[in-house]
């Protein structure tokens, strides 16, 4: 593959991905004129949808794991190149977001229904602030390197990626992973609950629970003690809570 299509293919995922994940945000916030969203979708008997939907949130947390941990890569590199092993990553997360959205089936029973305009606009600042920390979050490590970007772009200049550093901007002094922070606000700030939200956001609050502690066995092998140390001293998704000692 030239050096040229790789990187215009790398640019091609990573829209890909942002177009998944535009969407993501209008699926969870329930907007009305989208094909489907949280509570509008295929209809089946609740239990039947309750089983389809744990499927499809299954199926993307194991896409979202397993393509992400070292010995898959390992293997994976041989069939693609490595500098698109990231953006070939973020397209298979992309498909199978897509995939969710497209046979969501939705459990209409209301949970909690808040109707008072000053708590649904409380509710309504907390899942768009969520949401912004999670983009904010992807820009104070290295966005370029998260979504493909920047390893198709070094492979193009024929020069080697610098070595990872490990820093900890902004958010990163609070909590291990902002970006989880974020989604976890993003999943349960709503102020119509339904059945069906509930599900997928539980499913996915797990999903994630379960990836950080696959992706801090990565940070360990990767930074050493400098991790540990840090792990030991900042919560994990909420200040003060979750630190582990050594």
């Amino acid at each position: 593959m030239s050096r040229v299509l790789g990187m215009l293919t790398a640019v091609l995922c990573y829209f890909a991905f942002f177009a998944a994940f535009a969407y993501f945000v209008g699926f969870l916030a329930g907007i009305p004129e989208l094909p489907t969203n949280i509570d509008k979708g295929l209809v089946a008997p609740a239990p039947v949808a309750a089983v389809i939907d744990v499927a499809l949130i299954a199926f993307f947390g194991i896409q979202h794991s397993v393509m992400a941990r070292s010995g898959f890569k390992a293997a994976w590199t041989r069939i693609v190149p490595v500098q698109l092993e990231r953006s070939v990553y973020c397209l298979g997360a992309a498909v199978a977001l897509a995939i969710l959205f497209a046979f969501w089936h939705p459990i209409d029973r209301m949970v909690w229904n808040v109707t008072s305009p000053a708590g649904q606009i409380v509710l309504w600042a907390l899942f768009l602030g969520g949401i912004g920390v999670v983009f904010i979050s992807t820009w104070l490590i290295n966005h370029f390197e998260l979504f493909g970007l920047a390893q198709a772009w070094s492979h193009v200049r024929n020069a080697p990626m610098p070595d990872p550093r490990f820093v900890t901007p902004l958010f990163y002094r609070a909590v291990r992973h902002p970006i989880y922070t974020g989604f976890f606000i993003a999943l349960w700030a709503t102020p119509h609950m339904t059945a069906g939200h509930v599900l997928f956001a539980a499913g996915m609050t797990v999903y994630l629970l379960i990836g950080i502690r696959y992706e801090e066995r990565d940070l360990v092998k990767r930074f050493g003690s400098t991790y540990v140390e840090y792990r030991a001293s900042v919560g994990m998704i909420i200040p003060g809570v979750g630190r582990r000692t050594p």
